[in-house]
């Protein structure tokens, strides 16, 4: 519990200086080009491998020979619908983005590793996002999730 308290003031620091216009490069690691749009998130989080050998999301969320992971498909002209307002496959009752609400928004829970997700954390058997690289997509969710 001490844990997870620790983590919302992390990220609720964290999102305050995001908000300062802080310059979100020293804080997304691998990532130092990510920004909180679904263009960006798109290119150096779901479409590619970092320099930490995170995997691209895209290689278990395709459609490509395969059916996506979770009925999740996050390639490119995919992914905003496959998102955004869109009911989790793997745990009735979730969505998996809720603009303006990252904290009940599932993807946002399944990255993280909430408690209360079905399944596992993700990525699955890969190198975790950093927290930095979370807090940009929970600033994209917060400001509306925008097909952008």
């Amino acid at each position: 519990m001490k844990r997870a308290a620790l983590y919302v003031a992390i990220v609720v620091v964290a999102l305050t200086g995001i908000g300062c216009d802080e310059k979100l490069s020293s804080i997304t690691g691998p990532t130092p080009n990510l920004e909180p749009t679904l263009t960006s998130i798109q290119r150096d989080i779901f479409g590619a491998t970092d320099s930490s050998g995170r995997l691209a999301c895209t290689g278990c969320h395709s459609d490509q020979g395969r059916n996506p992971s979770g009925g999740l498909n996050l390639l490119e002209g995919r992914a905003f619908q496959a998102l955004v307002g869109t009911a989790s496959t793997g745990k009735p009752g979730a969505t998996r983005v809720i603009p303006g609400d990252p904290n009940n928004s599932y993807l946002i829970k399944k990255l993280e590793g909430a408690s209360d997700i079905n399944g596992t954390r993700m990525p699955r058997g890969n190198v975790l996002l950093e927290p930095g690289q979370i807090l940009v997509i929970r600033r994209w969710i917060q400001q509306g999730a925008q097909n952008n």
